[in-house]
């Protein structure tokens, strides 16, 4: 392996697809344990190479170099071999500099929580040092020096105005936790976290739902790697192609979920959209009459509602946690929040806006069979698909047209 990241998990991350997509060099994944290490950078057998969780601390020993950047923060993510002395930068630095002033946030004078304990850490409290950002706190789980446990956080600090997470909690496929708890927390300005997978963590989630604004981790890691590959071939990477790189991966991954009644066509619009992105279709009613082996109306004339929606919200959890999926839910996935919730996680949702007199009732959906019922769960759920959705989109017309609508609001979509 000439170029490539090194790190002890590497099932999740995004790395190859963002440096292929930057330059033409071969870039490889290479899944280390802690002794591999040692036998690896001893015999420095690469050209370049990032470094990931948990050996941004462990490889500096072996560096011939270090940068001030690097120095200062204790931790390396980027390493250059250079006539077999190997020389050490942090690049994340500058990656999480870019994701927060992306936002037009100022950090200056602002009290900012730094959430963990790990190398990251080290560079938010750079970073936010940078920024002329005061006080700062560093947060951890435990007590230790230089650190306030989250318990102090909520006492003594609930007026802090920035966080920064830094933590692994709610990545892939731990996702659906926060590290920190909003709701004691009421003067939060701005959140930003690391995690990049899924594309907003579930504390990203809740920042939104609150009118925060917060973003995740993927700007950051598109932006320390185009740092890292001037490193890597001596020569600069223009920022509009950093933004180019990272709309078009955060589009690839991104999931479309389609919300609405039953008969309003979301599963057959879904399928002429999986078509014209390349994202594989799922519909999250079949997933579950395949995992309970019977229909949805024997599953509710046997098992009953209560054992349904119990398996539609592990069905939708699961689901969640991929990308590129175009995502037909059922008709009631939005009486549960947790279910929105994880959606969100990676997608971006859709109602489809049919009116009630262009619904059909059919005997196969139990819960609106016939007209009556339909018209019930319809005034029921009306409220819910509307607030839970990013985009309301108007279901009259041709399957056609309305996957059209939707796909035209996909790629108008900035992601800012």
């Amino acid at each position: 392996m000439e170029y490539g990241c090194i790190g002890e998990h590497l099932g999740h991350s995004f790395s190859k697809e963002i440096h292929n997509a930057l330059t033409d060099y071969d870039y490889q994944l290479k899944e280390l344990t802690p002794d591999d290490l040692k036998v690896y950078m001893t015999e420095k057998d690469f050209k370049a190479i990032n470094v990931t969780i948990p050996y941004k601390k462990d490889v500096i020993p072996f560096l011939d170099w270090i940068s001030d950047e690097a120095k200062t923060i204790g931790a390396v993510n980027t390493i250059v071999n250079k006539n077999g002395k190997i020389y050490g930068y942090n690049t994340d630095f500058y990656g999480l500099k870019a994701l927060i002033e992306r936002q037009n946030v100022s950090l200056r004078g602002k009290s900012v929580a730094i959430l963990g304990s790990g190398g990251t850490s080290n560079t938010a409290v750079a970073v936010a040092e940078s920024m002329k950002a005061l006080p700062v706190l560093r947060v951890s789980r435990e007590k230790k020096e230089s650190y306030i446990t989250y318990d102090k956080l909520y006492e003594a600090y609930s007026d802090v105005e920035i966080i920064i997470n830094t933590t692994p909690c709610g990545m892939y496929p731990d996702t659906g936790k926060s590290a920190v708890e909003l709701n004691k927390l009421p003067c939060v300005q701005a959140v930003f976290d690391a995690v990049y997978n899924p594309l907003s963590s579930q504390l990203v989630v809740d920042a939104n739902e609150r009118g925060i604004t917060a973003v995740g981790g993927l700007y950051m890691l598109v932006s320390q790697a185009a740092y890292a590959v001037e490193k890597f071939i001596d020569a600069p990477i223009n920022n509009s192609r950093v933004e180019e790189v990272f709309k078009k991966l955060y589009k690839d991954k991104m999931n479309i979920v389609l919300i609405g009644m039953p008969s309003s066509g979301k599963t057959s619009i879904g399928e002429i959209l999986s078509q014209n992105l390349s994202k594989d279709f799922v519909d999250t009613d079949n997933l579950i009459v395949e995992s309970v082996g019977m229909s949805i109306s024997h599953i509710f004339s046997e098992k009953g509602e209560f054992f349904f929606r119990e398996k539609e919200n592990e069905i939708i959890f699961e689901i969640s946690k991929e990308n590129k999926k175009v995502i037909a839910t059922g008709g009631g996935a939005v009486l549960n929040k947790k279910n929105i919730e994880a959606l969100k996680g990676n997608g971006r949702v859709y109602f489809i806006d049919r009116p009630l007199e262009m619904l059909v009732a059919t005997g196969d959906r139990p819960l609106s069979s016939n007209k009556a019922d339909l018209e019930k769960r319809y005034k029921e759920r009306y409220t819910l698909y509307t607030e839970y959705a990013d985009v309301i989109v108007d279901g009259t017309g041709s399957v056609e047209e309305v996957a059209k609508r939707i796909e035209a609001d996909f790629y108008g979509y900035t992601c800012d």
